[in-house]
């Protein structure tokens, strides 16, 4: 056999095997460079899509459980009234400065008692103002932890005056107005770009709610909302 036909063969064979194994190497390539291009992509998409970010505003509805303490410092008529536990509700308005700073309105309302007086239980409706500062601990990820701090006004309306004697001294209490503070910390999941879930713990202090007292309520809030970032 000639040179010429053993190198034609040779050719063949190598160029029959070689030539297809080439193809679908790049093929292959080709196609996982795609998908990781795709998931890249995609990774990308969702963590921006599940970030807080910059010059974003959201506001959001709540609602929860308002935790009492002590409305007077001392017992009127041998029993110390109590601002009982009870149900709160709500708004909140937030902002972002950059994705990590930013500043929260909120205003809540609580259909509360004052309990352990003398008719019983009184309807005390308490209404919270407060301007918090906000600093978004994990803006990057999904879930975004959060924690505010600020201050603000509380308005108590109590629906019948507390009466009695505080050592020896008949008195009249009524619903009055104060200082409020907050801190907390909560975490917001967003279900997708705009629409999130949010899961907030507040200790707060109010300054008073009974007029002739010197009693400074530590309380907490815990509530579940539901915002629209915009």
């Amino acid at each position: 056999m000639s040179k010429s036909n053993v190198r034609y063969r040779l050719s063949r064979v190598h160029g029959g095997w070689v030539r297809p194994f080439a193809k679908n190497l790049m093929k292959r390539v080709a196609a996982s460079s795609v998908l990781s291009v795709l998931a890249a992509l995609t990774l990308e998409s969702a963590r921006a899509v599940a970030q807080e970010q910059a010059r974003t505003q959201s506001v959001e509805i709540f609602g929860g459980e308002q935790f009492g303490d002590n409305l007077t410092d001392a017992p009127v008529s041998g029993r110390t009234p109590r601002l009982n536990d009870n149900a709160v509700v709500g708004a909140r308005y937030n902002y972002n400065f950059t994705d990590m700073w930013g500043i929260q309105l909120s205003s809540g309302y609580s259909w509360s008692r004052a309990a352990r007086v003398a008719s019983g239980k009184d309807d005390l409706g308490l209404t919270t103002i407060d301007l918090d500062a906000v600093w978004n601990i994990t803006p990057q990820y999904p879930v975004v932890a959060y924690v505010v701090l600020g201050a603000g006004y509380a308005w108590a309306n109590l629906d019948t005056p507390i009466t009695g004697e505080i050592n020896g001294r008949s008195v009249v209490l009524t619903g009055s107005n104060g200082f409020t503070a907050n801190a907390g910390i909560g975490a917001k999941y967003y279900v997708n770009n705009n629409l999130y879930v949010d899961v907030l713990g507040r200790y707060r202090y109010l300054n008073g709610l009974v007029s002739n007292s010197n009693q400074h309520l530590n309380t907490a809030e815990t509530t579940l909302g539901i915002g629209w970032r915009f």
